[in-house]
């Protein structure tokens, strides 16, 4: 049996995290510099605590200071719950995941909980483009004439 793609086939290796004790405007123009809608929050030892994204900083909006928005670090914003896989998962779950609960981005982490990758839904749609192109390619199968 043909064995799954897998998530590391796929995943993006380069990526920005953020630290629980930034600023959580800083942390803002970051994601805004650097075009993401998240990014993963780590400590000292580049473990994950959290993933900050722009849901979690539309908070800052709906406080009661229309003249002054309220101030604070990344862990006062930041999801401390991070849904993380392995980078051994098949890519099929991972679509699955995607789907089944509106993640835009997966965290790929190592055994130690440190950030090794992400996979995004654009990601999954590179894996989908590339399935078509290897079907073009594969010879068809033909029926022997008998």
């Amino acid at each position: 049996m043909e064995e799954l793609p897998k998530v590391n086939e796929f995943m993006d290796k380069t990526f920005i995290t953020l630290r629980p004790d930034m600023d959580v405007y800083k942390a803002i123009d970051i994601l805004l510099d650097k075009g993401v809608t998240s990014a993963v929050v780590t400590d000292d030892n580049n473990k994950i605590v959290g993933i900050l994204s722009e849901k979690d900083v539309l908070i800052l909006l709906t406080k009661d200071h229309y003249h002054q928005l309220p101030s604070g670090r990344v862990s006062d914003f930041m999801t401390k719950e991070v849904v993380t896989i392995p980078a051994n998962t098949d890519i099929f779950t991972v679509a699955h995941m995607c789907f089944s609960h509106f993640f835009r981005r997966l965290v790929v982490a190592d055994e130690e909980g440190r950030m090794v990758g992400q996979i995004t839904r654009r990601d999954l749609l590179r894996v989908i483009k590339q399935f078509k192109k290897e079907e073009k390619r594969a010879p068809k199968k033909v029926a022997p004439i008998l």
